[in-house]
Order: C-alpha cells, then sequence, then structure tokens
C-alpha cells in the first residue's frame, strides 16, 4: 500500500559529498514525521536525521554540521545532503515516513536501504 524508495547512494572519497533522496507513494492519507537511518556492518541501526511535517529537524551529533535533511510535502518526498563525508558515515542508509493511510491509522514504513561507502 505506501512505498518508500531511495536513491542516491553510492562510493565517494573522503570529503566528498552525497544526495539521498526518498520518495513516499501509494495509497497516503498524511505524512508526519520522515527520517534517515544507517546502519553500519556489525552495528545497530540509528538515526541520522529526521524532519516533522512542520519543518522541525533533528540530528544525531556526529553528523551535525555536514548533513542536511529536507522535505518536499507536495512531492511527498525527503532528502538528505551530505558533505564533508568521513569512512564512518559508511552504511546502508534507510529512508523512514511516519504515515496515515486513513485517518487514525499511523504506522512506520521503511525503504528498502541504500549503500553508501565513504573510501579512497
Amino acid at each position: 500500500q505506501v512505498q518508500l524508495v531511495e536513491s542516491g547512494g553510492g562510493l565517494v572519497q573522503p570529503g566528498g559529498s552525497l544526495r539521498l533522496s526518498c520518495a513516499a507513494s501509494g495509497s497516503i492519507y498524511s505524512i508526519g514525521t520522515m527520517g534517515w537511518y544507517r546502519q553500519a556492518p556489525g552495528k545497530q541501526r540509528e538515526l541520522v536525521a529526521d524532519i516533522t511535517a512542520g519543518g522541525s529537524t533533528n540530528y544525531v551529533e556526529s553528523v551535525k554540521g555536514r548533513v542536511t535533511i529536507s522535505r518536499d510535502n507536495a512531492k511527498r518526498s525527503v532528502y538528505l545532503q551530505m558533505n564533508s563525508l568521513k569512512p564512518e558515515d559508511t552504511g546502508v542508509y534507510y529512508c523512514n515516513g511516519y504515515i496515515a493511510i486513513q485517518p487514525f491509522r499511523w504506522a512506520h514504513y521503511w525503504g528498502q536501504g541504500t549503500q553508501v561507502t565513504v573510501s579512497s
């Protein structure tokens, strides 16, 4: 019913930039907070950044000043601009959306993930 599709991952050298995109589609009544999570090899999935429907943002400390999350409500999309990338940013990045398919029927939905590798 609801799909989140990510794009924009890849291989980048340390210090480089990437922009991730995620678009929601399907039978959607409303979209609340959207966010990006990442999972490094051997580690738990962690929140990188999220953004409310009103545009308030939240970042994990390790990415502050290097990463910007934004959204386009008309396009049902969320973006993650990552600059000054470090090897420790490597991982699979997942888009998450808190979405209602009907009034009062809210649930979290996940994308399939996109690989980000920061290496020289």
